[in-house]
């Protein structure tokens, strides 16, 4: 495979910033209110919930969808509201510059809501590195690891699985596209990880010295 040929699947949170230490506390705490207000139940039960969804379906959405018929749009609009979001973005100082090195096209492939997603991207200062953006609601509320979300954006851009590039800090996401015939790249500082991960880096500025770019 040629390198300009190769497509570049990114993950967004935790793979092109560090949602870790503001944005996922955040979200984890809107998602628990969310559920006590609208299940009616505490917040030891709340959180039990989300875990739980979270667990079995890699999106605490889709639970609350399937078994309580939850309205995706006002769920994601109501838990992904930030008083100063650009304050909690932390950034990767070299990424822009990274990405513009990278031959081939560069795709987002996020479970983010696109109001959230298309702010991240602006206060990162990348979206015009990015040839498309799809977030949930392009995936129609199917998010990964789920096989649909895959094939929905493959078909749409027209690509071929094995000219993916995924990159990716979830390693059950990465099962799905490893099977679908991607290359797998995985954000971890794990000393062991999954056979079905091509390479591990912990931090996506890693992605130069693979030499996967050439």
């Amino acid at each position: 495979m040629s390198s300009g040929g190769r497509v570049w699947l990114f993950d967004l949170d935790n793979t092109l910033h560090d949602a870790n230490p503001h944005i996922f506390p955040h979200i984890n705490r809107s998602m628990r209110e969310f559920i006590e207000r609208h299940l009616g139940v505490d917040e030891a039960e709340a959180t039990r919930i989300r875990q739980e969804y979270w667990a079995r379906y890699g999106a605490t959405l889709t639970g609350l969808v399937r078994h309580h018929g939850t309205d995706p749009r006002q769920f994601l609009w109501e838990t992904h509201q930030f008083a100063d979001l650009s304050r909690m973005v932390v950034k990767h100082g070299a990424l822009k510059d990274l990405l513009r090195h990278l031959p081939g096209r560069k795709i987002i492939f996020s479970n983010a809501p696109g109001h959230y997603t298309e702010a991240v991207l602006k206060i990162l200062g990348i979206r015009r590195c990015f040839d498309s953006v799809w977030h949930v609601e392009r995936l129609a509320f199917t998010p990964k690891p789920f096989t649909g979300a895959f094939r929905r954006l493959l078909s749409a851009e027209r690509l071929d699985a094995r000219r993916c590039i995924m990159v990716e800090d979830s390693a059950l996401n990465l099962k799905t596209a490893k099977r679908l015939g991607m290359k797998t790249v995985l954000i971890s500082s794990a000393s062991r990880v999954p056979t079905y991960v091509d390479a591990r880096i912990e931090s996506v500025l890693d992605l130069s010295r693979l030499g996967l770019s050439r």
